[in-house]
């Protein structure tokens, strides 16, 4: 950064010592905060057996199979051989259906606004062409192709951001396993490093840290680096997973992964991100039916409630092997992208309303001097909220999607409104209904 700039124009500059009372005043980014929804993506060597109990991480497939107890050993003992080694499996893993132009646009019309790649997994496989990864890589073996670039070209080029999951620690690898602090130095930072000087990401989105504290991993030192040195946006935005002291207390946005929360303060000031499946497994797991995977209607609600508690969601898909989305991940994408065109409003760039009664399925958020309330059942003829000190005067309440006007009476401490008759055919939307309060 030249020195120059940085006298003349103070304030816009800040530097970030590597140090968590530092880098902790580092607000999250606004577009972040504003995007509210999220598509996660994990896709790997994993994607070729995609399977699993049903309870359990399909990704997760080579430390269930080391388990020769396990159901997951039986599977492969019975589908591949006990010589078959996790390994071989990627020369299957060929992605030869990947369209990432058709992937971009199921993306965008999901009504997601960002979406987060897992460039590396904890078999250490990686997407790229990464640096010291012995070929293993998605460039020299598989696909024979920089499947990370491709993607992240393809979304930008649609209008959403895209960042990267890294994660940390290995299974497989040799030096991690003899000498971490080498592993860290000559591998991992450079890897990372690699990732965000090569594709200056939006998002990233660590993993892996829960084996040691993030002394050991530098992560003070690399994102002093990123925010500071490199060539990523300035408002890139980061997680909390830098150490296994860190989650919910350190860096950008806390990660509660299918509601377990972990100790900290994050997730009370509404700084998170939610992370979830359509299933019970983040990879494609094709011991899944079509009862494992939850309705739109459950997904839409699980990405209201976030918001109105402050949060995002990431919610994730599992693509097969050969570079497609499952049909029925494309079609909860697709509806959930149709409510989202409607009732959108209420979701993007929204805020907590500090004073939202606890009401049963209903949701608030809030914009400026607008109160949404999302009705996660269709209401009853007379239904009501309580009055808020901030707002005096009577609400104009309407009903997103249509020209409906929502008769209001004023009550001695509350608002009571009445649900007129509506056909089918004046509501545009299923799954959950947004009535606007404005003042």
């Amino acid at each position: 950064m030249n020195l120059l700039f940085i006298l003349l124009c103070p304030g816009i500059y800040t530097g970030y010592e590597p140090t968590w009372e530092s880098l902790d005043q580092r607000p999250n980014p606004q577009w972040f905060e504003d995007a509210k929804f999220g598509i996660f993506i994990h896709w790997g060597v994993y994607s070729v057996p995609s399977w699993g109990p049903k309870d359990q991480y399909a990704e997760w497939y080579w430390y269930y199979m080391e388990d020769k107890n396990s159901e997951t050993w039986k599977f492969h003992k019975e589908k591949y051989g006990e010589k078959f080694k996790y390994q071989d499996f990627a020369p299957m893993f060929k992605a030869e259906l990947f369209d990432p132009d058709q992937w971009a646009d199921i993306l965008k019309r999901s009504g997601a606004k960002y979406v987060v790649l897992t460039s590396k997994h904890v078999e250490g496989f990686c997407l790229w062409p990464a640096p010291h990864s012995w070929n293993w890589n998605s460039v020299d073996v598989g696909p024979h192709r920089d499947l990370a670039g491709d993607l992240i070209t393809a979304v930008r080029k649609v209008g959403l951001k895209m960042g990267f999951y890294y994660c940390m620690y290995e299974w497989f690898n040799p030096l991690y396993n003899t000498d971490v602090n080498k592993y860290v130095d000559e591998y991992m930072l450079p890897q990372m490093k690699d990732l965000i000087i090569r594709y200056k990401p939006d998002v990233f989105w660590p993993d892996g840290e829960w084996d040691h504290p993030s002394s050991v991993w530098r992560s003070t030192e690399f994102l002093s680096w990123l925010f500071n040195e490199s060539p990523a946006p300035k408002d890139i935005a980061i997680n909390d997973r830098w150490g296994k002291e860190c989650r919910n207390i350190h860096g950008g946005f806390a990660t509660p992964e299918y509601g377990n929360i972990p100790e900290g303060h994050l997730i009370k000031q509404g700084r998170f991100e939610e992370c979830q499946g359509m299933g019970k497994s983040f990879g494609l797991n094709r011991n899944e039916d079509a009862d494992c995977y939850r309705s739109t209607t459950e997904l839409l609600h699980l990405l209201i409630d976030n918001v109105s508690r402050g949060g995002n969601l990431l919610l994730d898909i599992g693509p097969s092997a050969d570079g497609r989305i499952p049909e029925i991940m494309q079609e909860r994408l697709l509806e959930m992208g149709k409510w989202l065109e409607v009732n959108g409003d209420a979701i993007y760039g929204t805020d907590v309303w500090k004073d939202a009664p606890k009401i049963e399925d209903f949701r608030f958020t809030r914009k400026g001097n607008a109160i949404y309330a999302i009705a996660l059942k269709w209401p009853s003829e007379k239904w009501s909220i309580p009055k808020s000190n901030e707002f005096q005067t009577i609400p104009h309440v309407t009903l997103l999607g249509t020209d409906i006007v929502i008769p209001v009476e004023n009550g001695n401490d509350m608002w009571i409104m009445t649900t007129p008759y509506v056909s089918p055919a004046q509501i545009l939307c299923q799954h959950a209904w947004v009535f606007k309060f404005t003042f």
